[in-house]
């Protein structure tokens, strides 16, 4: 008994001597005071982190953001959704709701008035506005991770946000003027709302349903291929869609396909009634094919683009994360779902010509989400020695994503795609001067880069690649080279004509055809150039003294062309060449 007593003693002394351990953090993560600003604070910092990136390429605005401009302007005027005053009604454009934003923007001031800080409002209010997408992207992110990861959604935010700023294909084509920013903020809507609903047992929500579909139908108005978001509610319903539920899960389904098809059926017969197809005119101008298994091989070229370490890393932690069941598990597929659908619209769109995988930015976006949750998720499960290979893998995986792309960075930084300021000063502002010096009034130029032209010129366009003439574009669209040279040589005859590269070879209107419908060189470049139709100057002296003119201005204007510098506050028609 006495020895008894005697241990209990001791056994008091020993615990009042040790020192209590101080309060673990809690395992959903910081305190609750910091808590509240852990998040907005990683989407803040993940932002400013894409946008330091963006800022690299300069006032840079790819010239096809430009012709989406073009129609905004019309809009805006009151003159419908045409490509210039005068022209007949033809769907040039395939990203509707981004034309709404940019018209609404020029309808507030905001857009195609001029310049703010220096910086022309044709460049600041688009990336503006892909800024807030970006970092309405990175809330979404925030948003899914609180329902799986709670109090660790900061991390999931601040990994994916890295992930996409060290990712110059997301950052170039989400700040290059295009749609990019939205679609990506569509894809990224469409994970969270399913991993949310998955989380929390609300997938047959008729909450769930009517948002996944609202964000469906945002995304098919922003691109074509964005209606495949619309499958990924009924898609993960389905995986898991229990029995007793099925009533229910019925009810989600005809509700998310009324918010869907409704809408957007009214929109298909608007377009057939407004331009006479069912799809946008720049479909049927790049004559996208019926697709076959072998393009799903393309987007193998996303995983060597992104740096397989990286996606090696990420597919593993996806992996560990899925072989585990629970909440995270199904949290997982939910988002993965919308990611394979992606990654399938992707595969069957016809090869871009510009570079830098245009299209993928929502496979970016979701992959992004996928590596970091997993990884956050992944991490929270390990000890100390797991999560330190964890995070030395990662951050291993980052650099060599980011190095891996530094040539391509260097060389896109150099000679981006296109640009709007180029295009504008080279054929807008150029062939002004032209018809203004050969005496042509009323004069159609000919030509395949479009947007910077449509709003510059005075003169009346015709749109060689296509995307803006339906003829042209039906004669791609059916391989017939022969009807597309018989329109524009014999039947519209413009006075002036630009080819180059592609436009030269794939239509075949090569300066020996053209030199049989009339027409004289005032500017060689490449195997194209510049040319005007003889017969349409009444002084053959005119065309010497413009060849002569434009021969030293253009040779400086190519070899020194700015693509990422400025082209003025304002790009109004009618103004010339300011060489």
């Amino acid at each position: 008994m006495n020895a008894t007593l005697l241990a209990l003693l001791d056994h008091r002394r020993t615990n009042r001597a040790r020192p209590v351990p101080a309060a673990r953090t809690s395992p959903a993560g910081p305190a609750p005071r910091l808590r509240r600003w852990a998040d907005p604070a990683a989407v803040l910092a993940a932002t400013v982190l894409i946008a330091v990136r963006a800022a690299g390429l300069g006032r840079w605005i790819v010239d096809d953001a430009a012709v989406t401009f073009a129609y905004a302007r019309s809009l805006d005027e009151g003159l419908g959704p045409v490509q210039l005053p005068g022209t007949s009604p033809v769907e040039g454009y395939s990203n509707p709701s981004w034309l709404v934003l940019m018209a609404v923007g020029r309808r507030l001031g905001l857009f195609d008035h001029g310049a703010f800080l220096g910086v022309s409002d044709l460049v600041l209010y688009p990336k503006a506005l892909a800024l807030l997408c970006t970092a309405g992207t990175l809330a979404c992110i925030a948003w899914a991770a609180r329902a799986v990861a709670p109090g660790r959604a900061w991390a999931v935010t601040l990994l994916a946000g890295a992930a996409l700023a060290t990712n110059l294909s997301y950052v170039a084509w989400s700040f290059s003027g295009l749609e990019n920013p939205l679609y990506g903020l569509t894809a990224a809507g469409t994970g969270a709302v399913l991993v949310r609903a998955v989380a929390r047992g609300g997938l047959t929500a008729p909450r769930t349903a009517v948002t996944a579909a609202a964000i469906a139908l945002l995304a098919a108005l922003t691109r074509p291929d964005g209606a495949v978001l619309a499958a990924a509610h009924p898609l993960v319903l389905a995986l898991f869609a229990r029995r007793r539920d099925l009533a229910r899960s019925v009810r989600a389904l005809a509700l998310h396909a009324g918010v869907v098809a409704v809408p957007y059926g009214a929109f298909l017969l608007w377009r057939h009634a407004v331009f006479g197809l069912w799809v946008p005119n720049t479909a049927v101008a790049k004559a996208q094919q019926t697709p076959e298994l072998a393009q799903l091989a393309r987007s193998g070229d996303l995983l060597t683009y992104a740096g397989w370490a990286f996606a090696l890393v990420g597919a593993l932690c996806a992996g560990a994360v899925l072989a585990r069941p629970g909440t995270a598990c199904r949290a997982m597929v939910a988002l993965l779902v919308p990611l394979l659908l992606s990654l399938l619209a992707y595969g069957v769109l016809g090869r871009d010509w510009m570079a830098l995988y245009r299209f993928a930015t929502p496979v970016w976006v979701l992959a992004a989400a996928v590596a970091a949750l997993s990884a956050v998720v992944l991490w929270a499960a390990e000890r100390a020695r797991g999560r330190a290979v964890l995070v030395v893998a990662l951050t291993g995986a980052l650099v060599l994503a980011h190095t891996g792309q530094a040539g391509r960075e260097a060389s896109f930084k150099a000679h981006p795609t296109l640009s709007m300021c180029f295009v504008a000063e080279r054929y807008g502002r150029m062939f002004n001067t032209y018809a203004e010096r050969l005496g042509l009034r009323h004069a159609t130029v000919a030509l395949p880069d479009l947007g910077g032209t449509l709003l510059t010129t005075r003169l009346r366009v015709l749109d060689l690649a296509g995307l803006t003439d339906r003829r042209i574009a039906d004669a791609y669209a059916s391989g017939d080279m022969r009807a597309l040279r018989d329109h524009v040589l014999r039947a519209e005859r413009p006075e002036l004509l630009h080819v180059h590269g592609a436009w030269v070879n794939k239509p075949g209107l090569t300066a020996a055809r053209l030199a049989d419908a009339g027409y004289v060189p005032l500017y060689r470049q490449q195997n194209g150039g510049d040319f005007v139709r003889a017969d349409a100057v009444h002084d053959p002296a005119r065309i010497a003294a413009v060849r002569a003119w434009a021969a030293p201005r253009l040779d400086h204007l190519i070899a020194e062309q700015d693509h990422t510098g400025s082209c003025g506050a304002t790009l109004t028609p009618g103004r010339g060449a300011a060489l």
